[in-house]
């Protein structure tokens, strides 16, 4: 499904043609525009249309993240889609998604908060949390607050603490998914399965 929020209805909520043009061009695309802080926006628009712009796209968000959420969590993209709130944290936020045997989302829990570049977890913390509510899997996802999507020592060293739990508890561990921002190549999430470290 997309942004719900189309260039068009942002032409609409803006009032001119001409400032919409400038600020995608400004920032590039409507996708990095989503990401600019209020502050920013100020740079170009009086409060009220930077405030209607900050609103019209974090309930875009909300939208988008709601229908990821209808579907199976079943890829990494589909994971990413689903947790792309975490994107605005400003600080590391290690989320445990528990899933059903159809690899629908059951419920998300935040069970760990860290520092703008460390967030020390504990695998009791994360199985506790499937055990309770019975899950079928379950995913972790967690975010880099500076953009960047590649794996720490630190990410690298808990995953691998996690698939051995999750063998001992037989528990479907099925990816642990970092959000950052988008790349050249357009994605904005690392994905431990997809690279082969699960």
């Amino acid at each position: 499904m997309g942004k719900l929020f189309t260039a068009r209805a942002f032409i609409g909520v803006i009032g001119k043609d001409s400032v919409a043009d400038a600020l995608i061009r400004h920032f590039g695309s409507l996708k990095a525009l989503s990401r600019a802080s209020f502050k920013e926006l100020r740079q170009f628009l009086p409060r009220r249309k930077a405030e209607a712009i900050m609103a019209a796209l974090a309930i875009s968000n909300v939208a988008e993240t709601e229908h990821a959420l209808s579907a199976p969590l079943s890829s990494a993209e589909a994971i990413y889609r689903a947790n792309l709130d975490m994107k605005k944290f400003h600080q590391e936020v290690l989320r445990v998604v528990l899933l059903d045997c159809k690899h629908h989302c059951m419920t998300k829990i935040d069970t760990f908060k860290g520092t703008v570049n460390e967030c020390l977890a504990h695998p009791r913390e994360i199985f506790r949390a499937a055990v309770i509510h019975s899950a079928f899997a379950f995913v972790l996802v967690h975010n880099h607050p500076s953009g960047a999507t590649s794996p720490s020592e630190t990410d690298l060293q808990l995953t691998k603490r996690i698939v051995a739990g999750a063998r001992i508890l037989q528990i479907n561990f099925l990816d642990h998914v970092i959000v950052g921002q988008a790349t050249a190549d357009g994605r904005g999430y690392f994905s431990f399965q997809e690279a082969g470290l699960l």
